[in-house]
């Protein structure tokens, strides 16, 4: 059993100072860390908030995901591939299903199908010409909704490698919206001819 939320508090205080900081991470000596150590602290560990802040379209009636079913790159009867805009690394794609669900309440036909369709999208985003990798994340803290993230991580820059790539993405200058958008073409173009689904929403995907 995990421990409580007051149990995992005080087991992480023990490992903090006075001002309730903790250790900076491992991560921060890696040499792939944005930040360097000298001057950078945690922030003081704030006791939990129970219950949670409910998430954005916990109620599906107020879902901004629900409401733009009609919008995005690539379309299927079940999914839509979206391009997120004014972002610092290559090309951010984000997966969404048309209908309301989460991960944990994914059909499993669906739950079939999104790790073909994950499968599809990384290949697609990895033959981009000047990308090596493409990073997947699912999240879900902020958004009720799923939505599977998708970075793509330039070629030679090796700063860039492994988790730290959306701090990266945070910081860099944001990336030209014309070269984004065509290599987001390229890739909904390939899923298209890879796994179905078609570039704009029709009548029932876009509630019409």
């Amino acid at each position: 059993m995990a421990l409580r939320p007051d149990e995992f508090y005080d087991h992480a205080l023990a490992a903090s100072d006075a001002e309730r900081r903790l250790p900076l991470a491992r991560m921060t000596g890696w040499d792939i860390s944005p930040f360097e150590e000298d001057g950078l602290r945690v922030s003081p560990l704030r006791p939990p908030v129970l219950p949670e802040p409910a998430r954005h379209g916990e109620d599906p009636s107020d879902c901004d995901s629900c409401r733009r079913r009609g919008e995005g790159i690539w379309f299927n009867d079940n999914w839509r591939l979206t391009r997120i805009t004014g972002v610092g690394v290559p090309l951010v794609l984000m997966l969404h299903p048309l209908d309301h669900h989460d991960m944990a309440d994914l059909p499993d036909e669906l739950a079939a199908e999104l790790g073909v369709l994950t499968t599809h999208i990384v290949r697609h985003v990895q033959a981009l010409e000047h990308i090596s990798r493409a990073h997947v994340y699912r999240i879900g803290d902020g958004g009720a909704h799923l939505h599977i993230w998708f970075f793509a991580r330039p070629a030679g820059q090796a700063q860039l490698y492994g988790s730290w790539l959306p701090v990266w993405d945070d910081l860099l200058p944001e990336y030209p919206a014309d070269v984004a958008e065509a290599d987001a073409a390229l890739v909904a173009d390939a899923l298209v001819a890879s796994a179905g689904g078609r570039r704009r929403a029709d009548a029932e995907a876009s509630g019409g």
